[in-house]
C-alpha cells in the first residue's frame, strides 16, 4: 500500500528506479559520459562526435547490468501499459539529455527542435550501439567507425548539395 501511496504502482516505483539509474550513469554527475564534453575538442565537431561514443562505449562494461535492465524493460511494455508510458516520457528526457556531450549547450538552454531532431539521432545512436555491445562486443560498431561512417555521409551530401 505505501508503494502505490508514494509511486502509484509498483511498475511507476521500477521505472522510477530504472530512470534513476540512467541519470546516474549518463548524467553531468556521472564522470564516464561527461569527460568528452570536457575534452577541449570543438562541439559539433567530428573529433568531439568521436569523442562522446569512445567514452560512451568504454562505459559498456560497468553500465551492462542497466543496458540489460532497459532491454528486459523494454519487452515488458506490451504487458505493462503503465511501464511503456512512463518509458517513454524517459526517452523524451534522454533525448535532451545526452544532447549536451555533443553541443556543450546546458540542458536547460536547449531548443525543442534541437532535442527533437539532434537529441533522436543520438538516442537512436546510442541505443542501437548499446544492442550490438550487450549482443556481441567483440564485432559491435566501434567509435572511430561510427565516426567514419559520419563522415562519409557527411561528404556525400556536401558533393551533392
Amino acid at each position: 500500500a505505501s508503494i502505490g501511496y508514494h509511486y502509484g504502482s509498483k511498475d511507476a516505483l521500477l521505472v522510477k528506479a530504472y530512470v534513476s539509474l540512467v541519470e546516474e550513469m549518463s548524467g553531468s554527475s556521472g564522470p564516464a559520459w561527461s569527460a568528452a564534453a570536457g575534452s577541449g575538442s570543438a562541439p559539433g565537431s567530428l573529433e568531439r562526435f568521436q569523442e562522446v561514443w569512445e567514452q560512451i562505449i568504454r562505459s559498456v562494461p560497468a553500465s551492462r547490468p542497466t543496458w540489460l535492465l532497459s532491454l528486459e524493460l523494454i519487452l515488458q511494455g506490451d504487458r505493462l501499459p503503465e511501464v511503456r508510458k512512463l518509458l517513454a516520457q524517459a526517452q523524451e528526457e534522454g533525448r535532451s539529455g545526452i544532447l549536451p556531450l555533443f553541443t556543450d549547450v546546458p540542458e536547460a538552454d536547449l531548443d525543442k527542435e534541437a532535442v527533437d531532431t539532434e537529441g533522436r539521432l543520438y538516442q537512436t545512436l546510442l541505443q542501437g550501439l548499446m544492442v550490438q555491445w550487450l549482443f556481441d562486443p567483440d564485432t559491435a560498431t566501434r567509435a572511430d567507425q561510427l565516426t567514419e561512417g559520419l563522415r562519409r555521409v557527411l561528404a556525400g551530401a556536401a558533393q551533392n548539395a
